[in-house]
């Protein structure tokens, strides 16, 4: 089946599943619920319309770790003003923002709906609304739109067989072993709750089972520009 190949690179990204309003948390890696939002946000897709969403929950996900990043946490506060007795009160409450430094992550979706993909992949270049990685204030450094990143090929093979899209530093090899996750038939691997079962607004999510695995960058592929 094709697969469509997407970059998420940034100073900043976070892809939580289970925040809430003291604690914001991420994962290590892009989630499916994260993904499918920026797509939705590229193709215009409001919080409450299920039924323009549903198609894209069907994609099959995997990601490959080019740069894995490194795990950070904001501390930040707020204040909520009270009266009472004649007294303003401002009680402070701290919260927490985790989020992951400098990633960058190669995501593949494959379908055999190729139209899908296709609008997907023309969405990504020419977004309806802002895309982000994880919040708002994330945003990409790099375009998520891959030029050629429409392959027919099926997605183990398309994430093994892209090019190293982390930019290189000084001194730094390029690596030939990356690691992947992708999402597992059976019942087999880790559960995530992170795929969509409603509209945003109604935030409903079931499970998910990912499995994780290691791949070698074919030799050619290691030093070609994407």
């Amino acid at each position: 089946m094709p697969t469509l190949l997407l970059q998420l690179i940034g100073p900043m990204q976070s892809w939580g599943t289970t925040s809430r309003f003291d604690q914001r948390d991420t994962g290590n890696e892009p989630s499916k619920s994260g993904v499918l939002g920026l797509i939705a946000a590229a193709l215009g897709i409001d919080r409450d319309n299920w039924i323009d969403l549903e198609p894209l929950t069907k994609l099959s996900m995997g990601v490959r770790h080019d740069r894995p990043g490194i795990p950070k946490c904001d501390y930040q506060t707020a204040q909520n003003i009270i009266r009472a007795n004649g007294k303003e009160i401002q009680p402070t409450a701290v919260t927490t923002r985790d989020y992951i430094a400098d990633a960058a992550f190669l995501v593949g979706l494959e379908s055999a709906d190729m139209r899908l993909l296709e609008n997907v992949h023309a969405a990504l270049k020419n977004p309806v609304w802002p895309l982000s990685l994880g919040r708002k204030s994330y945003v990409p450094s790099e375009p998520i739109w891959i030029e050629n990143g429409l392959l027919d090929l099926p997605l183990r093979d398309a994430l093994q067989n892209w090019p190293w899209i982390a930019t290189r530093r000084r001194g730094e090899k390029i690596p030939n072993r990356l690691r992947i996750s992708f999402e597992a038939d059976g019942g087999s691997g880790l559960q995530k709750m992170d795929q969509p079962l409603s509209s945003f607004a109604e935030r409903r999510f079931g499970a998910r089972f990912v499995r994780s695995d290691w791949i070698e960058l074919p030799s050619e592929v290691q030093n070609a520009p994407a």
